[in-house]
């Protein structure tokens, strides 16, 4: 298949890529190696591509307009939509970030696909959606009317339209919905990689809520699992859909929503723990009140994605933590 991965450089997109590569796929990756992290971490994943035969890459940002061409005239098999603005508490202070790639972006990259006639559209949505929801384990047809912040919210509004170009077009579409993602290459500015940032250098962490927090904690290889497994599983009309008692999560239209999680949420107390253990380091902790747009647990039912593609989560936190610390020492060196 030929296939266009956005954000590529990313954590998940540079992961996604070299599976896709090892498979025989050909991949184009377009990135806009912004400065919201480092930029030299972006360039280090992309070294790790460009040598690989049937990669290609150019950097874009896809809120410019001539992302549309670009998948138009692409001949992509499938697109996989990474790219975006991430980060909650980062959209607190700055919800006209978001505006750019995680609205305008995204309508580029819709428009795009239905006129280039790409067979598979898969974004990236995520856990945030589920916002005021307190009915756990969160499942793909909860409500997610109450999001608890902006860039929940860009999300949300992410999978609505998708689902009109799915219902208007035809356009296979499938999001997906990330439980906080870690590994190695993540991103700088996720907890578990702060944590570890701060506790090499003897610094303190911030733990919110006092530490009563759970968290569905996903290795970055089952996320990349999951998306594999349902790239040549185009979107299809679910024929039990009942428009007199509508759910989230499937449709008249082309169009599926899928959780991806560990399905086995940790406490944040058990999830330092496992990380100082494997830093060989003790953590020092200034305990805080809950962050505003924060949540206090999630946790995925992936049995929807289970029962389509028999995809399971297979890495544990302490595996999957020591993976993680493996590649932060030798890549900061520490």
């Amino acid at each position: 298949m030929k296939i266009l991965v956005t954000g590529a450089a990313g954590f998940i997109g540079m992961h996604l890529s070299e599976r896709l590569l090892a498979l025989g796929h050909q991949v184009h990756g377009i990135d806009s190696l912004n400065s919201y992290y480092d930029p030299a971490l972006k360039q280090a994943r992309l070294a790790r591509l460009t040598p690989q035969h049937g990669f290609s890459f150019e950097t874009l940002d896809i809120a410019e307009p001539r992302t549309v061409a670009l998948i138009r005239d692409g001949g992509y098999d499938a697109v996989v939509h990474l790219a975006a603005q991430a980060g909650v508490r980062y959209s607190i202070d700055a919800p006209l970030a978001y505006n750019a790639a995680n609205l305008t972006g995204f309508s580029h990259v819709l428009e795009g696909c239905r006129h280039g006639k790409v067979g598979h559209l898969i974004f990236a949505s995520s856990s945030s959606v589920y916002g005021g929801n307190r009915r756990l384990p969160f499942r793909e047809s909860d409500s997610t009317e109450h999001p608890v912040s902006f860039y929940a919210a860009t999300k949300k509004a992410n999978e609505a339209m998708a689902h009109s170009y799915a219902h208007l077009y035809g356009l296979p579409v499938t999001g997906l919905r990330f439980f906080t993602v870690y590994g190695p290459w993540g991103r700088p500015d996720m907890a578990y990689y702060k944590f570890a940032q701060k506790i090499v250098a003897g610094e303190s962490i911030d733990v919110y809520n006092h530490g009563r927090m759970r968290r569905d904690f996903t290795y970055i290889d089952d996320i990349v699992d999951g998306i594999v497994a349902l790239l040549e599983r185009p979107a299809a009309p679910d024929p039990a859909f009942d428009v007199m008692n509508p759910r989230n999560g499937s449709s008249w239209a082309p169009y599926r929503l899928y959780n991806i999680g560990g399905s086995n949420p940790a406490e944040l107390g058990e999830f330092i723990a496992t990380l100082e253990r494997h830093l060989g380091r003790v953590a020092d902790k200034r305990l805080l009140p809950m962050q505003a747009g924060d949540v206090e647990e999630t946790y995925a039912d992936t049995s929807a994605l289970e029962a389509a593609t028999g995809a399971v989560p297979r890495v544990g936190l302490d595996d999957g933590l020591g993976r993680f610390v493996a590649w932060f020492k030798d890549y900061h060196g520490a």
